[in-house]
């Protein structure tokens, strides 16, 4: 009996449009993004090099390896970096990032939103605000925030952002997006050092807009399957709904943090105000049982010189759920033979109070 081959079927027309408006809608802007072809560090990297040229003076804030990575891009395409570096278990904070514009008059800003390697979150909102009164371009990685934090990319006046869908959202990691403001152009099409004919140049992935800004054409090198199973995946935010999604992570973070304090064990981070939402990190101090050496279900170990110095409990996406944090409260409860019953209550107390107690 012969088969009816169909082969491959292409992206239509029809669903990158819909997946560059559920990414404009996720991300709170009127502009189509840029679909990166890639994970997302493809597009963080890519923002490096499209804004770093000789002559141009960008502060970069470092509070985990991400910032210290993307400095090196920086420096490398030729800017003056200037760097605001605080120890990893703490967050940068507005006063200190005020400082450091009145010092080095940088023409740009960058920092991750939320660091999942270290539990902090950066006070976004506040330091894009500040960036805004000294008419700075701003230039923000919120991969690992995106769907776990608030984000709200026009009314906070972010010009450059790169998201991707592998943490909060629950989705592949083969293709990711940066959000681009018109000014966030002017600034990347005015560096002649800006890449082009490249995987890394945002300018040859920029879209070409109809008359009502939505994208003309789907780029030839985006991988279908991984786009298809990106607009699943934001479909199912969608219908969840953006405000529950950061909710779930949220009651995942706070419940987390009881669990382990009632363990006897403290959160990594120092100051509550900022845990990030999609990772809770444990100090091990001198609790040498909690040295482990790979992941026991969402429980890791920290991430390069990190190692030995904290676990990561990581509750985004689909663990960002009640079951999958006391699992890993047990497991915790495990190794350091503490009352886990006792530690997985007090999460059960916190997720349905809906709020620390």
């Amino acid at each position: 009996m012969s088969r009816e081959f169909k082969g491959y079927v292409p992206l239509s027309q029809v669903e990158f449009d819909t997946l560059t408006g559920l990414f404009s809608k996720l991300l709170h802007t009127q502009h189509p993004p840029v679909i990166i072809p890639g994970e997302a560090i493809l597009g963080i990297e890519a923002m490096a090099a499209g804004i770093a040229a000789p002559g141009r003076t960008i502060l970069n804030i470092v509070t985990g390896p991400y910032g210290s990575l993307f400095g090196g891009w920086l420096e490398r395409g030729g800017a003056t970096v200037a760097e605001v570096k605080v120890p990893f278990d703490e967050v940068v904070t507005v006063e200190a990032v005020a400082a450091a514009i009145e010092r080095f008059k940088p023409c740009a800003l960058s920092f991750v939103q939320a660091e999942v390697v270290t539990g902090g979150a950066n006070p976004a909102e506040e330091i894009l605000k500040l960036a805004r009164d000294y008419n700075l371009i701003t230039v923000m990685d919120s991969v690992s925030a995106v769907g776990g934090e608030t984000l709200r990319v026009d009314d906070w006046g972010v010009d450059i952002v790169a998201v991707g869908a592998q943490k909060a959202l629950a989705g592949p990691n083969g293709v990711s997006a940066v959000g681009v403001s018109p000014r966030g152009w002017e600034f990347i099409e005015s560096n002649a050092n800006a890449p082009r004919n490249s995987i890394l140049s945002l300018l040859d992935l920029k879209p070409v807009l109809d008359d009502g800004e939505a994208p003309v054409r789907v780029p030839a090198n985006l991988p279908t399957l991984e786009a298809r199973a990106l607009i699943a995946a934001l479909t199912l935010v969608e219908e969840e709904g953006l405000a529950q999604v950061i909710r779930r992570h949220q009651l995942a973070a706070s419940s987390a943090v009881a669990g382990i304090k009632a363990l006897g064990l403290e959160p990594w981070q120092k100051d509550r105000r900022y845990y990030s939402k999609l990772t809770t990190t444990v100090r091990i101090a001198d609790e040498q049982s909690l040295l482990i050496e790979r992941p026991i279900g969402i429980v890791a170990p920290g991430d390069g010189e990190l190692f030995g110095q904290l676990l990561r409990i990581n509750h985004f996406g689909a663990n960002a759920s009640r079951q999958s944090v006391e699992e890993a409260i047990k497991g915790i409860g495990k190794l350091v033979e503490g009352d886990a019953d006792a530690a997985v209550e007090r999460v059960r107390q916190v997720w349905e109070a809906g709020h620390d107690q």
